[in-house]
């Protein structure tokens, strides 16, 4: 099934990016010399199709860059979330580790209820006393 998505979304893209290309073959200037339009010092002639591909292609990779510095602060509360959670798992096991400790010498953790403080019916749901 997902080759099958794959097939479905990559193959109208690529049959578009060769129309494209097809259709916008011819050569263009591109100038880095903004004091001398006629002469420049730095030129470059590439294919239109080429140069929309190439300038795309930096968008996304701009974006995603900036997308990745925005999402600095989430990164952060993600790593601290997790040493939090590491640090609480470390303490879970050392408090079982102690109870089974305890266990073996006879002491309990939890103290025991004292017997037969209410009625001989003991509680409801909610805690009352019957």
């Amino acid at each position: 099934m997902r080759k099958f998505l794959t097939v479905v979304i990559v193959l109208p893209l690529l049959v578009l990016f060769v129309i494209f290309a097809v259709a916008n073959r011819h050569f263009v200037t591109v100038s880095f010399d903004p004091f001398n339009a006629v002469n420049p010092a730095l030129a470059v002639s590439v294919p239109l199709f080429a140069l929309i591909i190439a300038v795309a292609i930096a968008g996304v990779i701009a974006g995603g860059f900036a997308t990745w510095i925005g999402q600095h602060r989430w990164r952060r509360a993600a790593r601290r979330h997790q040493a939090d959670a590491e640090a609480a798992r470390a303490q879970v096991a050392q408090l079982s580790a102690a109870a089974r400790a305890n266990q073996g010498s006879g002491q309990s953790l939890v103290p025991a209820a004292p017997a037969r403080l209410f009625a001989p019916y003991g509680r409801d749901k909610q805690g009352a006393a019957l």
